[in-house]
């Protein structure tokens, strides 16, 4: 987990620390493959995890990488909404199938790897390049913003709904009420079984 203190967290902490949770309880899930029941709880929490993510980096971060990195923000912000897409479209997917089966493994795996890929370029390249251009100070604001933000975004897939505000962020802001509703109905792990996972990332 990011050692910086709540106050100076930068951009590149948060994000890469929500990038090592959602590989934790991913790890979680492979540990739990003859618990059917467990592996629900891991993938619900996963499948939230990723979904808040993805839609505060589009909401947040990827404009900026538009508005400050000229061509290249645009072409690297272009390559990332792809890429949550194609995992948008694979955890809707994912919603339909019986957790234990192989079908689900094999599902997750694919989403799994496409993440492992993507999370790369992010931190190699993308938040590098990003907080070179905008500096310490507003990388510290732009991460509070970003986590703000996951608050108020949908916690499930909607491969449908667009993927750049101002249109993004009104369907969320229609869509997070279902979701939270939902996930009222959904068994997720406990805090302690959340904060035991943490530890090992």
């Amino acid at each position: 987990m990011a050692t910086a203190t709540t106050q100076a967290r930068s951009l590149r902490d948060v994000i890469t620390e929500d990038h090592r949770e959602i590989m934790a309880y991913f790890d979680e899930y492979k540990k739990n493959q003859n618990d059917s029941s467990a592996q629900e709880r891991w993938t619900n929490l996963f499948t939230w995890e990723v979904a808040r993510h993805s839609v505060g980096e589009e909401i947040v971060v990827y404009p900026l990488m538009e508005k400050y990195l000229g061509a290249q923000g645009h072409d690297l912000a272009e390559g990332d909404r792809r890429d949550h897409q194609y995992v948008k479209e694979r955890l809707y997917k994912l919603q339909g199938m019986a957790p234990g089966s192989k079908e689900h493994a094999s599902l997750m795996q694919d989403i799994v790897d496409h993440l492992k890929s993507h999370i790369e370029s992010e931190e190699s390249q993308d938040l590098p390049a990003l907080e070179k251009a905008i500096g310490p100070q507003e990388s510290q604001r732009v991460a509070k913003s970003f986590e703000r933000t996951k608050k108020f975004v949908p916690t499930r897939p909607h491969p449908s709904a667009p993927a750049r505000p101002p249109y993004e962020t009104f369907v969320g802001f229609l869509s997070a009420p279902i979701d939270k509703l939902k996930d009222y109905f959904s068994t997720f792990p406990t805090d302690e079984e959340k904060q035991e996972a943490r530890q090992h990332m």
